[in-house]
């Protein structure tokens, strides 16, 4: 969970995360974070101790902020929490609260705005929870109801920052004024410049999360998304703001649905260019069909990303044999019927699950391609089928941050790197096949 705060954050203007525990949670996260995305990232933490443990962290953590202000002068602070400080039952709002009224004739004088916080120990769930809780706590905190907007509200789900820059550059085919929160766009995947910012240029700006009580409606990409984590849902109780829920844009349907509603929402056609994409995305399906047939996939990662890879893979015929997420979500079991109807195979579908029993099922069920993060790699290696790297973490590639998977462009690029995989592990077998089956006569 802290490690998807810390991602969730890295979205925001001006922003620092604290993390509330000892120094090796942060430490960890990172060099997680710094092996994917090739930045620096910069997470503070208040270095609890075995004292802390027992009378409690409140000046660590006071003295941690000081800090920071005095370093890197942010204009948020995210103050997320370990499993140490959960454990002890650490207040972690009453602690900022205390730091704002002790500190008034220094907070005055910098650049600080806001102070937020958000419970994330490591065993409340994955970095998919963490990331979404986040959003929200910053939402639920920040956002006002002042005046009526024409802008529209965009949660954006833990995906690349090359797919989000491509979200806006739809949005603004439309024409559409919006607020898109988290912005990863700039802050993990920056140009290279002379001079070093200490804190990344670019992200949701605060004055921004502010008006989201105000736009018109909402739109949350994701279908897994639980009620409990929904900032759309937030919005719509608090605001009575009308909330669309969509999938992840990833594949034909999916695009489709999601340019349907933006057509629909900016009273616009579909611009000419994305037609013609769309026409092309059509004619690479046709060509790569007869090949689709051959594959059978075992697909893992973040709840959004296996739904929206097993979708793209069910409607080119591709069979997903194994889907499979280590965050507890049972939206993921809608797929059970699709699959079942259109291949007449039954799959196996996992939330909260590891990679031992993904390797399991993989090797059972004689796939041939796997989908998903670097932490494929060991069962790659072990059951020797090939990885189609995608998600977070990648870090035994480069470029996992400009992967872009969505609308019709990406889905033409993500459909010819998995079929150009099978083809070349079908052309890389096919000579050690035939031998086995007409000189040993097995197959």
């Amino acid at each position: 969970m802290p490690l998807g705060a810390a991602t969730a954050l890295k979205g925001i203007e001006g922003s620092i995360m604290l993390l509330h525990g000892s120094q090796g949670c942060s430490t960890y996260i990172r060099r997680h974070m710094a092996a994917h995305y090739n930045e620096p990232i910069d997470i503070a933490s208040s270095s609890m101790t075995e004292k802390g443990t027992v009378y409690g962290g409140a000046e660590n953590m006071k003295k941690a902020i000081k800090n920071i202000i005095k370093q890197y002068n942010p204009k948020l602070i995210g103050v997320a929490t370990t499993c140490l400080a959960e454990t002890i039952g650490e207040d972690i709002k009453r602690i900022s609260d205390e730091f704002l009224e002790e500190n008034k004739d220094f907070v005055d004088v910098v650049n600080l705005e806001k102070i937020i916080t958000v419970k994330t120990p490591g065993y409340g769930g994955t970095q998919y929870e963490g990331f979404f809780a986040t959003i929200k706590s910053l939402v639920e905190t920040l956002s006002k109801k002042t005046k009526k907007s024409e802008k529209i509200n965009i949660i954006a789900p833990s995906i690349t920052p090359a797919e989000v820059r491509e979200i806006k550059k739809i949005l603004n085919l439309f024409d559409l004024k919006y607020i898109l929160i988290p912005d990863i766009s700039e802050t993990l995947d920056a140009p290279f410049m002379d001079n070093f910012n200490k804190i990344p240029l670019g992200g949701t700006k605060l004055k921004d999360i502010e008006d989201m009580g105000n736009s018109k409606l909402t739109i949350e990409i994701g279908s897994c998304i639980e009620d409990n984590f929904s900032t759309g849902a937030l919005l719509n109780e608090k605001f009575n703001i009308p909330l669309y829920r969509i999938p992840l844009p990833i594949g034909y349907r999916n695009t489709t649905e999601f340019l349907n509603l933006l057509s629909k929402i900016s009273n616009k056609d579909i611009p000419n260019d994305l037609k013609i994409s769309q026409g092309r995305y059509v004619d690479a399906i046709i060509d790569a069909h007869k090949h689709c047939a051959e594959g059978k996939v075992s697909i893992f990662g973040e709840p959004d990303l296996a739904m929206g890879y097993s979708e793209f893979c069910i409607e080119n015929g591709i069979v997903p044999l194994i889907i499979a997420s280590g965050s507890s979500n049972s939206k993921l079991k809608s797929l059970e019927s699709i699959i079942k109807n259109k291949f007449g195979i039954t799959p196996s579908i996992y939330d909260d699950t590891d990679f031992q029993t993904i390797q399991e099922e993989s090797l059972k069920k004689n796939v041939n391609i796997l989908i998903g993060n670097s932490g494929g790699k060991f069962i790659s290696e072990k059951i020797n089928v090939p990885l189609l790297r995608m998600g977070f973490p990648i870090h035994d590639r480069i470029g996992g941050q400009r992967i872009m998977h969505l609308f019709y462009e990406g889905g033409m690029r993500l459909l010819e790197d998995l079929v150009n995989t099978l083809l070349e592990r079908k052309y890389s077998l096919y000579r050690e096949k035939m031998f086995n089956k007409y000189y040993k006569g097995v197959d």
